[in-house]
C-alpha cells in the first residue's frame, strides 16, 4: 500500500472512530433526513449534530441537497468500493449497539410522522383539492403535462388550428407542427401566437385540400372543427393522403346535440356527431382501428359534451 493509499484509510478510518459520528450514518444509510429529524432520531443537540455532519460531509462521507429552505443529508450514494466495504464492517458494529436500536426505531417514527403529516393534509384538503391544484399549478397542467407523450420525431397537422392554441402547445414537444386554418384572421392569430417556435409552419388552407405533400404527417388533429365543415368525409380522405402509413389521426368534436342557435350564433354545419357515424366514415376515408370514447362533461362549461376518435392510417 503506498503512503498515500495508507493516509486516505487512516483518515477514514479516524473519521468513523467517533460513535455518533456512525450513529448518524446509519441514521442515513438509505434514506434522507433534515437536522431536525436526525436531532429527533439522535436525541443530540443541533450544535452536535451540524458539526458532526460538517466533519462527515468533508470527509466525503455524506452528501446534502436544498429543497427550498431545507436541507436534505444522506449516506453519499457514490462511495468507491474502498469506502463502502469500510462501512459495511462498522455498520455491521455500530447497528448492533443499543444506541443505534434506538435510534433506527426514532427514524422509523420520524419518517412515518412525516407521511402522517402528508397524508393528513390531503385527508383536510380532498374535498377542496381540485380548486387548490387548479390555483398552483392551472386549471389543466396534467393535460399540458401528457402532451410530453408524443414522439419528438413527429410532424404534427393541427388541420383547423384557429388561433393556435394547440399549436402552441404541441411545439415543444414535437419536431414539426404544420397548422392550417382557411380564415387568413385565424391563422394571422395562430402566428402570432406560436412566433416564438421556429417549428411551427402556419399556412392558409381548406381541410377540404390541404396545402401539404402526400404522407407527411404522423399525426392528424382536427380540434372542434369537424362541425363547421359540409363533408366530414372529404376531410377524413385529405387528412389520410397527408398522413404516412401508420400515422395517426384524433378527432375531438361535440357529441350530437339539439342548439340550433350554434348555426346562426357561430356558423355550425353539424349539429355534433354520433360514434356510428363517425365510425363509418373514418373506415370510407382508409382508416382502421377506430376508437370512440365520450369524455366526461364538464358541468362547469355552457356547451354540448364531447367526444374523441383516433383511428390508424394503414
Amino acid at each position: 500500500m503506498t503512503a498515500p493509499a495508507r493516509t486516505l484509510v487512516h483518515d477514514r478510518l479516524a473519521t468513523l472512530a467517533d460513535a455518533t459520528r456512525c450513529r448518524l450514518l446509519l441514521a442515513l444509510d438509505g434514506r434522507e433526513l433534515m437536522v431536525g429529524e436526525l436531532c429527533q432520531a439522535l436525541q443530540l443537540p443541533q450544535s452536535t449534530v451540524s458539526r458532526h455532519l460538517r466533519v462527515l460531509a468533508d470527509a466525503g462521507w455524506t452528501s446534502s441537497r436544498a429543497d427550498g429552505a431545507t436541507r436534505w443529508y444522506a449516506l453519499e450514494p457514490a462511495l468507491d468500493d474502498e469506502a463502502r466495504e469500510l462501512w459495511t464492517v462498522v455498520r455491521s458494529s455500530v447497528e448492533a449497539t443499543p444506541a443505534a436500536t434506538q435510534d433506527l426505531a426514532r427514524v422509523a417514527a420520524v419518517v412515518a410522522a412525516r407521511r402522517s403529516r402528508s397524508e393528513a393534509f390531503f385527508a383536510d384538503a380532498a374535498a377542496d383539492w381540485d380548486r387548490t391544484r387548479a390555483q398552483l399549478y392551472g386549471e389543466r397542467s396534467d393535460l399540458a403535462a401528457m402532451l410530453a407523450l408524443a414522439d419528438p420525431s413527429w410532424v404534427v397537422g393541427d388541420l383547423g388550428c384557429g388561433t393556435g392554441t394547440l399549436s402552441a402547445a404541441l411545439a415543444p414537444m414535437v419536431r414539426r407542427v404544420v397548422a392550417i386554418d382557411a380564415s387568413p384572421a385565424m391563422a394571422a392569430a395562430a402566428r402570432a401566437r406560436t412566433a416564438a417556435f421556429s417549428n411551427v409552419d402556419v399556412r392558409e388552407g381548406t381541410l377540404e385540400a390541404l396545402p401539404v405533400v402526400d404522407a407527411s404527417l404522423d399525426v392528424a388533429v382536427c380540434m372542434l372543427v369537424l362541425h363547421h365543415v359540409a363533408e366530414p368525409v372529404r376531410v377524413l380522405r385529405e387528412a389520410r393522403r397527408a398522413l404516412r402509413d401508420g400515422g395517426r389521426l384524433l378527432v375531438c368534436d361535440m357529441r350530437a346535440h339539439e342548439r340550433e342557435e350554434y348555426r346562426q350564433q357561430m356558423g355550425h354545419v353539424w349539429l355534433g356527431f354520433d360514434a356510428e357515424s363517425l365510425h363509418g366514415w373514418c373506415v370510407q376515408a382508409g382508416f382502421t382501428g377506430v376508437r370512440h370514447v365520450a369524455l366526461p362533461a364538464d358541468p362547469a362549461v355552457n356547451g354540448p359534451a364531447l367526444f374523441v376518435v383516433t383511428a390508424c392510417a394503414s
